[in-house]
């Protein structure tokens, strides 16, 4: 990687540093790295405004892609934290490990959720741990004014000047993955269905503004033994799923339903094989939701990899998707003014239209648009195709 440097003038005051940690941290739907890179590559969004401070410095590589910024950036507070962990000791780590998702923990959504688990972790406390989280926002309060901002605000303002070193910071982004990110698959954390997909089709037919019809064709392959089914989960713009909507086995698969977990969940749908597949077995199944509600809008369509992952994407001779995510989708006469495809994003980010001449941005032709994927999909991301309908 080749970095040149910029000299610009650019505001790092440990003001600015400690509202866009502030923000980061109090984010519900993300890891902070995410909204580090949109920050960079929508330059008139709202992460940029607030993120300025932390990532207009990272200017100076101007070789680098918006990823790689992203990285450098996170990087540098990457190490910040472990420097004042090694300065205050364990609490003062465990305190912004809670405030930015680090530390291996499946970390809840608010902050204070957050800060509330970190009473059941070991070794938190050296005695009871408290029963509110207030003393735990007093020390985040404690640790981003006193110690986590004024010491990024001086090494961005020495960065600001100098693009070469920030490349130290980006290999200890890249370090702190659980495996190198331009490996094809993550190791995924628990939870996840035992499956990989190799391929993942999706075709949605739209009536009006609605998904009326989402048909998916899935090759999986078996990550342990004993894989009798898959249960779906597929999201299409709004608050809940089409587990929750009639679902048929096309092919490969038989439909059990059962209640949610709690009062009000959409009911579980499962996709039953027709034996148990063994580690590494594979197999396809298709199945076809309907949506007769066709008085709501929707905004996107929704792939939710609550999984292994899926591969890469791979072509045959005549063009035929035969390994990846490919979404396809059929409007009627009611079609929208744009439409893009989105990876690994909030909600909020996904609804950005990107700007003119954008590689994103989607031709629909004959009312039809679709994308697959070159790149393979992680566990625990979101991809799919969002679309901005014409204005009354």
């Amino acid at each position: 990687m080749s970095i040149q440097v910029v000299r610009k003038r650019v505001s790092c005051s440990a003001a600015a540093v400690e509202a866009a940690l502030r923000w980061l941290a109090v984010r519900k739907d993300g890891r902070p790295l995410r909204f580090l890179r949109y920050a960079i590559e929508d330059p008139a969004s709202e992460p940029a405004a607030v993120l300025g401070a932390l990532v207009r410095p990272t200017e100076s590589m101007t070789t680098a892609t918006p990823e790689v910024r992203a990285l450098a950036a996170w990087g540098l507070i990457l190490d910040e934290i472990s420097r004042i962990g090694s300065i205050r000791g364990s609490a003062g780590c465990d305190i912004l490990n809670a405030a930015f998702r680090l530390g291996g923990v499946e970390w809840e959504s608010t902050l204070d959720e957050r800060f509330g688990q970190l009473r059941n972790l070991p070794g938190a406390f050296e005695i009871s741990p408290p029963s509110t989280t207030t003393p735990m926002h007093l020390a985040w309060r404690r640790a981003v004014i006193v110690d986590l901002a004024p010491c990024l605000a001086r090494n961005l303002e020495a960065l600001v000047r100098d693009g070469e070193a920030w490349r130290f910071y980006v290999e200890i982004a890249r370090a702190s993955f659980p495996e190198p990110r331009a490996s094809g698959r993550r190791a995924p954390a628990g939870g996840l269905q035992a499956v990989f997909l190799e391929r993942q089709l999706v075709a949605v037919e739209m009536r009006r503004k609605t998904v009326y019809r989402r048909l998916t064709v899935r090759n999986v392959v078996a990550c342990e033994d004993g894989v009798d089914g898959y249960v779906a989960r597929a999201l299409t713009g709004w608050a809940g799923g089409l587990a929750s909507l009639p679902v048929k086995g096309i092919f490969g698969c038989r439909v059990e339903t059962w209640p949610g977990a709690q009062p009000g969940d959409p009911m579980v749908v499962d996709l039953r094989f027709p034996k148990p597949l063994r580690k590494g077995e594979r197999h396809e199944f298709i199945s076809l939701a309907c949506d007769d509600d066709l008085d709501e809008e929707r905004c996107w369509v929704n792939v939710d990899v609550d999984h292994h992952g899926i591969a890469t994407r791979e072509m045959d001779g005549e063009g035929k998707v035969t390994g990846g995510l490919s979404v396809s989708i059929t409007f009627d006469d009611c079609v929208p003014e744009a439409c893009w495809w989105y990876a690994e994003q909030t909600e909020y980010e996904r609804m950005v239209r990107p700007p003119a001449g954008d590689r994103r941005l989607l031709e629909i032709r004959r009312g039809v648009v679709e994308h697959t994927f070159l790149e393979p999909c992680h566990p625990r991301e979101e991809y799919g195709i969002a679309f901005r309908w014409p204005r009354p």
